[in-house]
């Protein structure tokens, strides 16, 4: 089921609920109303694209592509800041931070594909102070799914969607480079905001 929402500067979201158990979100044109809200971001400022490992990385390579934008998209890991470092720790991993430009002053579009407690986009916020400091920040997401545990907020999300807590939603790329959803039923030992 889905209906249009607002969502502040995005006035283009979807919102979908998984009432019955099935899910059904069309990635790739989630991927399109994300190309135009990153085109609307990046009028004003310019920003940087940087990727979230892995989803939110394979998001910004193809719209770095797809706008034709000089040099090559940021990536950026949440490894080694995440709270629950002690327990996942380094195999997680699997993408190092790569920064190719000089972060400091620059505008900076964070870029991941399910956004759920803010843990992980607090994460890279550390991550990327690290390397210097930015003029600004924004975050644009393909998919919202609620569940906030931090005061985290996507300035552009092309689509909302609710899901009980029990529940995983990620992004899938196939070879050919087309995306695609999994839901998958969490494992009972992993706590509420893995």
């Amino acid at each position: 089921m889905t209906s249009p929402g607002d969502a502040g500067t995005n006035r283009g979201a979807t919102t979908a609920a998984a009432a019955t158990g099935a899910l059904l979100l069309d990635a790739e044109a989630l991927y399109r109303e994300l190309l135009r809200g990153v085109q609307s971001l990046r009028a004003a400022s310019g920003a940087r694209l940087v990727g979230i490992t892995s989803g939110g990385a394979w998001l910004a390579e193809r719209l770095h592509r797809d706008l034709a934008l000089p040099g090559r998209a940021g990536v950026i890991s949440s490894v080694m800041h995440r709270d629950d470092f002690s327990r996942r720790g380094l195999a997680a991993a699997s993408a190092q931070t790569q920064l190719d430009f000089d972060v400091n002053g620059a505008a900076i579009i964070l870029l991941d594909d399910v956004l759920y407690t803010g843990r992980t986009i607090r994460a890279v916020l550390n991550e990327l102070f690290d390397y210097g400091r930015p003029a600004s920040v924004q975050l644009a997401v393909l998919v919202d799914r609620g569940g906030r545990e931090l005061p985290v907020q996507a300035d552009f999300a092309a689509a909302r969607v609710a899901l009980p807590h029990t529940q995983s939603l990620s992004l899938a790329r196939s070879e050919a480079g087309h995306y695609s959803f999994q839901v998958e039923e969490k494992r009972q030992d992993k706590p509420q905001g893995a």
